[in-house]
């Protein structure tokens, strides 16, 4: 059994649906909602959402779509995405780095042996937002992260706009970040994965 198949906060949340005649069928079997790592399959809608969500404010995207294959196929257990009646709405999607801090080869590199996630995009589907789904997924990712023993600690880099959301969930700013991409300047974020070991010893990991 996988980990994440073993995670109670992260099983299929299922929604009884309103009664009806006896005489209507049901249009699908679907979950209504839930959460799994995503596959290479899964690739174009989040380039979708991506493109969409970041290009209108940033000018560009935080990964192309050779590269989220490329981490899809690297590390998918590192990634999450929220399905909604089998589309997806929002995801993460992360990889290991082995540096106390980012450096522009965290923007593409992998590294098998790191204790760092350094997670490369949040992003949620333009009709799903407002409405608390990045906050609750972003909770759903660390909480996976805690059940990963060889995981120490999740880091990030954001604008400056996006610092008290990310301090909301519960990640703290380290500084300006190492990295630039084009006129852009980051602020580096991080939150302690370990240390949780009373979580991971009543979890179920």
């Amino acid at each position: 059994m996988s980990v994440i198949s073993a995670l109670p906060f992260l099983k299929p949340l299922h929604f009884r649906p309103p009664r009806s005649s006896p005489g209507r069928q049901r249009r699908h079997t679907l979950p209504a909602s839930e959460f799994r790592c995503l596959t290479l399959e899964d690739a174009i809608s989040v380039f979708e959402i991506e493109r969409e969500a970041f290009i209108s404010v940033s000018g560009d995207c935080p990964l192309h779509l050779d590269e989220i294959r490329h981490f899809l196929s690297l590390c998918p257990e590192l990634s999450l995405g929220w399905f909604e009646e089998g589309r997806l709405v929002a995801f993460v999607i992360g990889s290991l780095w082995d540096q106390e801090r980012l450096s522009q080869d965290a923007l593409t590199f992998h590294k098998p042996r790191g204790t760092t996630v350094h997670i490369h995009v949040l992003a949620v589907h333009r009709t799903f937002r407002q409405q608390g789904k990045g906050y609750i997924l972003m909770w759903r990712y660390l909480q996976y992260l805690r059940c990963l023993p060889y995981v120490r600690r999740a880091t990030l880099m954001c604008e400056d706009f996006l610092v008290p959301f990310y301090s909301k969930c519960g990640f703290k700013a380290a500084g300006p970040c190492n990295v630039t991409v084009g006129s852009l300047s980051f602020i580096e974020m991080q939150y302690p994965v370990r240390g949780h070991a009373f979580m991971r010893s009543n979890s179920g990991c």
